[in-house]
């Protein structure tokens, strides 16, 4: 995210095991995109916004049954929304910590990335309870601990401003691990660069549709690279030249690649092949109440994303809400 992603709602959903890449069966030429520009429905009679408190700015969000958890960047308070009604509560009170990416396993534990903070929080999704906490970047560091996704029964951690990969290894019934057992992984191969808001790097995290590689969107480079998670090292996706321009949380299903692009308020949909090595466009979509979507979540054919309003003059004053959309694969 920029600033996740989050990849879906459960980790059994989220770790992949489709059949090894077979470039013979792969389709010979892209299929044409289509086109919207304007997208506003939601499931029939649940609301197509949900509004979050001023000067909260929304980052991260997931999704289970109806219930949405929502991380905020100003202060990491994790909110619980009813996405029939548009209830909204805290879950988590502020931590004075901005969150960003955020994720749910199939054991009802969220693990929230702090930013910079450079640590992970675990807490219980039904009481708020803190589980755990890893620390992934030296405090004090200039880090930016990002999204999230699972790969192999561990799970894997952006840094937008450091160019590290973290890696925090379950057990093998899903046992939280001891910080000893976290792991830092160096990346090689995409360029980090910039100060600030230019130096966003790498951000949105999903696995490779056959599960044995990672795929990271550069906000910087405008770039989506696999990445080998053993070295770290990065190799830019063939994407024939479709703009990724300021790419934010992204979200796999099968292989079709969900980015969103926050400054172009704009959703991109890619069809990759089976290794991740390549891919294409299918759709491109926008919404009126789209400003700087950071990431998005699924229920049923709708799309929630968040909109941080990152060029707001007034964010205190802001009104920050999620915007519902159809899913431009499902409704073309």
């Amino acid at each position: 995210m920029r600033l996740s992603s989050a990849l879906s709602a459960g980790l059994v959903a989220a770790v992949l095991t489709a059949a090894p890449s077979v470039y013979a069966a792969e389709p010979s030429a892209p299929v044409a995109p289509t086109a919207h520009t304007m997208l506003t429905t939601a499931p029939a009679q649940w609301p197509s916004t949900l509004h979050m408190p001023k000067g909260v700015r929304p980052e991260g969000i997931v999704i289970k049954g109806s219930t949405a958890y929502v991380t905020s960047f100003v202060d990491g308070t994790i909110y619980h929304f009813d996405l029939r009604t548009g209830e909204r509560r805290v879950l988590v009170p502020a931590t004075g910590v901005g969150s960003i990416g955020i994720l749910l396993d199939d054991r009802g534990r969220l693990f929230v990335a702090d930013g910079y903070g450079g640590s992970v929080r675990v807490i219980d999704s039904g009481s708020g309870k803190l589980l755990a906490v890893y620390q992934l970047a030296p405090k004090g560091s200039y880090t930016a601990v990002n999204d999230f996704t699972v790969l192999d029964g561990a799970i894997y951690v952006t840094d937008s401003f450091a160019p590290n990969l973290y890696k925090i290894p379950l057990g093998n019934h899903g046992e939280l691990p001891q910080q000893s057992q976290v792991r830092t992984i160096p990346l090689e191969g995409m360029p980090y660069g910039g100060v600030g808001d230019l130096g966003w790097n790498a951000n949105g995290i999903t696995p490779t549709p056959d599960g044995k590689a990672l795929l990271v969107v550069d906000t910087n480079s405008n770039t989506l690279f696999r990445v080998d998670p053993a070295t770290g090292h990065a190799t830019p996706v063939d994407l024939g030249g479709v703009d990724l321009a300021w790419g934010d949380g992204m979200r796999l299903e099968g292989r079709t690649l969900y980015v969103v692009r926050n400054t172009p308020n704009k959703l991109t949909v890619l069809r990759l092949n089976k290794s991740g090595t390549a891919g294409w466009l299918t759709a491109e979509v926008s919404d009126p109440r789209f400003d700087t979507p950071t990431t998005l979540a699924r229920h049923g054919d709708t799309l929630y994303l968040t909109n941080a309003h990152f060029y707001s003059t007034d964010p205190a004053n802001t009104e920050y809400a999620i915007t519902a959309i159809p899913d431009p694969a499902r409704h073309s």
